[in-house]
């Protein structure tokens, strides 16, 4: 069965980082594109970074272009976002969601349709 787990959020002082994980299980990992997402209370979930499945191509919203990096490690089945310089605005659940790596750029690599599988997030909340 396929499984996305995301991890690293946490509480974090405004100029701070983290660095949330996406494992996943179940499935070729090294087929799949990956992307994160994040969804702030009342608002619609945003796109805001995905990684090809080989790793070797990267889209990341315009709203935190030089903050956040993504990557990935297949042999870990694991894509990491690092997220640099937080601001409150950054306050929101994280997901990871995978889509056959194919299809991903086609469909629109930061729009949540296009993905297929989601992983439960997890909560970063930019706060002093």
């Amino acid at each position: 069965q396929l499984q996305l787990v995301e991890s690293g959020g946490g509480l974090v002082q405004p100029g701070g980082s983290l660095r949330l994980s996406c494992v996943a299980s179940g499935f070729t990992f090294d087929y799949y594109a990956i992307g994160w997402f994040r969804q702030a209370p009342g608002k619609e979930r945003e796109g805001v970074s995905c990684i090809s499945s080989s790793g070797g191509r990267t889209n990341y919203a315009d709203s935190v272009k030089g903050r956040f990096t993504i990557s990935r490690d297949n042999a870990k089945n694991t894509v990491y976002l690092q997220i640099n310089s937080l601001k409150p605005e950054d306050t929101a659940i994280y997901y990871c969601a995978a889509v056959a790596g194919h299809l991903v750029w086609s469909r629109g690599a930061l729009r949540p349709s296009t993905y297929d599988y989601w992983g439960q997030g997890t909560q970063v909340t930019v706060s002093s």
